[in-house]
């Protein structure tokens, strides 16, 4: 870029922070994030994109630029820390360029770090902790016991390197309590000092201690946690299950915040010929219900004919909106939804709910 072409750029910079001041409009703030990106300034179109969505927070356009600038700023950090690395390798450069790749999303640029990282520096547990927590994410994600043993491998040596590292501890004891494997679990909460323990922490030791053990083979836990598609226990930050009536309240709580969810028109909890309702529900014969029975019976059916596993999950629409499914043998809890509605989260509060009502009623998984 010639110094014509920069002055012009300029020009049309100032022009348009005026008009950002005095006629805000999206498409202002767009053409302001686009100058900023020409001149190279990416933490300032950021910026500009940051702006224009406080006042505009359902801009398409302004999150599109949100989300370039930011993969444009990643990109300039990523390029310094390298070259810092070039320069002068430890482990702290290494643990930078790691929770950047991270927050940017890009896993196997964390896992390329994270190699080089442990060949350069064999007794510093960083990159194990930093693979580890990778393959945790991509485990509660897709609940593959292939990424749940790589997390447990990862931890476990972070672990062996550094014995005092409490968080990998955490970590690790959490995945264990979650698959089943409390007693693992507590005996790694016993080593972590209880002095300045937060909320999650305590919800995890209680949780913990109060929770049925399914076994202590890991790897068979985690092939059975695939196979079942869902966790055994719920998350730590969730409310302690509970048992009898107040298990009931728990769950129709549970089922009320969903109910409350944009775009829900109707939530239900079923288990066997017994039903907990939210939203316009008149009887237990609504069609609703009656649907949501059927379709869960018909996709145990289909999962067993083809030995694909079995169903635990779905989404059908139709001329009604859309139907949100999850299940659990006779368990099952489902939401009845408009087009535009966030499916994804509704699917994970309806899974959490089964998960956590199996354990509050007493359901051996």
């Amino acid at each position: 870029m010639n110094l014509i072409q920069r002055l012009k750029i300029w020009k049309e910079l100032r022009r348009l922070e005026a008009r950002v001041r005095e006629e805000p409009s999206p498409g202002t703030f767009v053409d302001l994030g686009q100058v900023f990106i020409n001149l190279d300034m990416a933490e300032r179109a950021l910026q500009a994109a940051d702006d224009g969505l406080l006042l505009f927070p359902d801009s398409t356009e302004l999150k599109k630029l949100r989300t370039f600038a930011r993969r444009a700023v990643d990109r300039v950090r990523i390029d310094e820390l390298r070259e810092r690395i070039a320069k002068n390798p430890n482990g702290k450069l290494y643990s930078e360029l790691a929770a950047v790749q991270s927050e940017a999303g890009d896993q196997g640029a964390v896992h390329a770090t994270c190699e080089e990282w442990s060949v350069r520096f064999p007794h510093d547990a960083g990159p194990w902790m930093w693979l580890g927590q990778s393959h945790l994410q991509a485990f509660y994600r897709s609940i593959a016991a292939r990424d749940g043993g790589d997390a447990v491998q990862c931890l476990e040596r972070a672990i062996g390197l550094e014995p005092k590292n409490i968080r990998a501890r955490i970590l690790l004891a959490e995945l264990f309590y979650r698959i089943g494997s409390t007693q693992r679990a507590r005996t790694l909460l016993d080593a972590v000092p209880r002095e300045g323990d937060d909320g999650d922490l305590q919800n995890l030791r209680r949780q913990v201690s109060a929770a049925r053990p399914l076994g202590s083979d890991v790897d068979s836990l985690l092939r059975a946690a695939e196979d079942n598609g869902m966790l055994p226990n719920a998350p730590p930050t969730a409310a302690v299950p509970v048992h009898g009536d107040e298990g009931i309240a728990s769950i129709r709580d549970a089922l009320a915040a969903i109910a409350e969810m944009e775009g829900v028109e109707k939530a239900a909890y079923i288990r066997g010929t017994r039903a907990l309702v939210k939203g316009d529900i008149k009887d237990g014969k609504d069609p609703f219900l009656r649907t949501v029975r059927v379709v869960a019976k018909a996709g145990h059916r289909f999962s067993r004919r083809l030995d694909i596993g079995s169903f635990k999950r779905g989404v059908v629409q139709g001329p009604f909106g859309v139907l949100c499914i999850c299940c659990y043998g006779e368990v099952l809890a489902a939401v009845q939804c408009e087009a535009s509605a966030p499916t994804e989260r509704i699917l994970a509060e309806l899974q959490e709910v089964v998960a956590s009502s199996l354990y509050a009623m007493g359901v051996q998984q």
